[in-house]
Formats: structure tokens, sequence, C-alpha cells
């Protein structure tokens, strides 16, 4: 049997134990998908309530479209639904990442993809990044054959989360053929905007940037960690509260109002502080092939390490960057992935498996979660080293296999 016929035979079992394990692992790994994603699309469907329209959201209003999709696939329940629409966008992006099976680069890159979900759990897949993530996939192995047809689909995937833009910007710093990118990134946002507008939802448009700016610190990121630790030492006034309003767990102590005022700021300038470094190593000569990966992976993890929102799905970002790094430099970067292995393994260990001891601030389930933090903190800085060392003029080139604009071609 045929290496790529291994891998969708790895597919299809990885997508299914994942899709099940989100039916029976505590914590309702799958809460979100019917408790919220349904009630949206049903109300959308109806014309009660049109979220980023109608009413203030948290996301992008492309986010509605796979919600609503969902529903026409619902012929066993919505999660179900769900699971099944994830499942077939993976699969036509994992399609365009493996081609005919022959190069090792690519199917090493499809068996770390792989590897990632199962390890990762439930949370990837039940949730809104898990559209998401098959769409940068598909836009990053695209971005020097096709650029438009790339920033298009990281256009919409940013959207919907707002995570894909540090791979376009990463693009656009990195690439010289930057007007496509550009002009697909404003001509998606222009139709989105425009039929916002005309559907009266100018008061939201932006609704999902000041939506994320004014909420507290969610217990997994990094920086709730100097509350999370005190809670657990019993210092009064740090504990772990619900916010009923963002549906999230939070954390709260002593001058937690600046750092939440803080946490933003920190985040622009950080984001902008790697993009501008990557600036400099494109303007130096560097090649995409060995500037683009270590600088979006950087990016990427700079959005997780400085965002006070920490949620455990946010880690599905890590994939299509270092899914580019493989298909270019497999041996470069198989300790990066192997890095962001174990990141997943402990971030499926503290949601679902231990998620309740953390709301209950327990010394072991919180060390697990802070391990877990240590480690993307301990990568970004190995990513952004990378990128520093970036040879100027360098020669690197992307390979012979790189994805070509139709589906499954070598």
């Amino acid at each position: 049997m045929s290496r790529r016929a291994w891998l969708w035979i790895a597919f299809v079992l990885v997508h299914v134990v994942v899709a099940w394990l989100g039916f029976v692992l505590p914590n309702t790994p799958a809460g979100d998908v019917y408790l919220v994603y349904e009630p949206w699309a049903r109300e959308a469907v109806a014309g009660t309530a049109v979220m980023g329209v109608t009413a203030p959201w948290v996301y992008p209003q492309l986010a509605l479209l796979p919600m609503v999709l969902a529903l026409g696939l619902d012929l066993a329940g919505y999660q179900v639904a769900w699971a099944l629409l994830v499942t077939i966008a993976d699969a036509l992006a994992f399609g365009l990442l493996i081609g005919r099976g022959r190069s090792l680069g690519r199917t090493g890159a499809a068996g770390f993809w792989l590897a990632f979900v199962l390890l990762l759990g439930p949370v990837g897949m039940y949730r809104l990044d898990g559209v998401t993530v098959p769409l940068a996939v598909a836009g990053c192995l695209w971005l020097v054959g096709r650029p438009l047809v790339a920033s298009l689909l990281l256009s919409a995937a940013t959207w919907m989360k707002v995570w894909p833009a540090a791979l376009l910007a990463a693009g656009v710093v990195v690439l010289r053929r930057r007007l496509p990118l550009i002009g697909g990134a404003l001509l998606v946002s222009g139709v989105v905007v425009t039929v916002v507008l005309a559907a009266g939802g100018g008061a939201h448009v932006f609704g999902f940037v000041s939506g994320q700016t004014g909420r507290g610190l969610q217990i997994e990121a990094p920086v709730s960690a100097l509350y999370l630790w005190q809670a657990v030492l019993g210092v009064p006034g740090a504990f772990v509260y619900y916010d009923t309003e963002i549906l999230t767990f939070q954390v709260t102590g002593a001058g937690v109002d600046g750092v939440i005022a803080a946490m933003t700021p920190v985040l622009v300038v950080m984001v902008s502080a790697i993009a501008a470094v990557g600036a400099v190593q494109a303007w130096r000569g560097a090649a995409f092939a060995a500037l683009f990966p270590p600088l979006s992976l950087s990016l990427v993890l700079a959005f997780i390490v400085f965002n006070k929102v920490g949620s455990p799905q946010f880690l599905t970002w890590l994939v299509a960057p270092i899914v580019v790094g493989l298909v270019i430099d497999r041996r470069r970067w198989r300790w990066p992935a192997a890095v962001a292995l174990v990141a997943a393994l402990l971030t499926q260990s503290v949601y679902p498996l231990l998620y309740d001891r953390v709301i209950g601030a327990e010394a072991v389930a919180v060390g697990v979660l802070t391990v877990r933090n240590v480690v993307l903190i301990a990568l970004l800085a190995w990513m952004l080293v990378r990128v520093v060392r970036v040879a100027p003029g360098s020669r690197a080139r992307v390979p012979v296999s790189w994805p070509r604009p139709r589906l499954g071609q070598s």
C-alpha cells in the first residue's frame, strides 16, 4: 500500500477518534458547538438575531458562515455535523498538502498535522479555530504560486477568527509579490464590511475588536499565572471566577485591572516589533523559504504568549507555520514540530482532562498549565533567534515539491 493511502487511512482514524473524544471526555470539550454555535446559527437562519450584524459579537462576521453551514450537515445532531464540516475542510487542505504522496517533506508535514490533531484532542475540532486551520494551511501553501488565492483564503479565515492575520502579515513582509496579498485582503474586507453595512450592522462591524480588548485575564493565558499561582497559595483577593458574559473562566487579584489594560498594547507592540525584524531581514535579501516559516510561527506564538485570552484551541494556530517549515526543510523543522506536539499534549492534559482542577486552583494541574506556557514561550524565543539569524541574501529556495494551484498536484 502506498504512503499516500496510509496517510488517508490515518486521517480518517484520527478524525473519528477525536470526534468521538468530544462526546466522552469530561468538562464538555464540545460544549461551545451545541451550547453556543448552534443557537447562533439557528437564530441567524430564523432571522431573529444575526450576530455581528444585529447584535455585538466577539467574533468577526464570517465566523457565522461555518456555523450556518453545519446546519446543512445536521443529519445526526449539530455536534456530529460540526465534526463532519471540520473533517471535510481538513481533508481538502490535507489533499493539497500530500499531493501524490511522493515528497517526504509533504508527507512528513501531513503526519505531523495528524499527530497534532490527535494530541490536542477535541478542543481543536470543536471550536471555530478548527475551520480556520485548513484555510490557513492551504493559504500558506499557495503563497508563492498563487498569492491572490492565498490572500483570499487567509483573509476569509481572518474574518472568522483574527489569528490568520499573522500569517498574512508574514507573507506581506517576506514576499516580493505583495500587491496580490494586499489586494486580496482589501477585497475580502471590503465585501464583508459592505454586506454588514447594507444589512444595517454598521454599529457592530468592528465589535470583535472592542469585545476582545475589554476582556479580563483568562486562566490559560501565560500572564494569568501571576494570579493563578496566588490563588493556589491562598493569597487574599486572588481567585478564579466565571465570566457569564464572555463564558470563560478568568482570574483576578491585586492590581489586575492594570495588567488587563496593559496586555493589549503589549501584544500590539510585540507583534509589531517581530514584524519589523522580519521586514529588516526581508530587506536584506532573506528568501521566503528561509524567513517565512520562523517569522510566521513567531507572530502566531506572539498572539498566544502575549494574549490575555488563552483558550486551549489557540494551539491549533501552530499547525500552518510548522507544516510549511516541514515541507521546505523537514530536518531543520523536526525539533520545533516535536516541541509543538509536546505543547499539544500538555494542552489536552489541561483541557479537558484537568480543567476542573485548574479551576479549583490545585497545584498539580496549575503546574501542568504553567509548563505548557513555558514551552510556548521557549518556542517563541527559539523562533525569534531563527528569524534574527536568517542569512542576508539567503539562497534557500522553495522545494520543487511545493504544492501547485490544483488540489492534489505534485
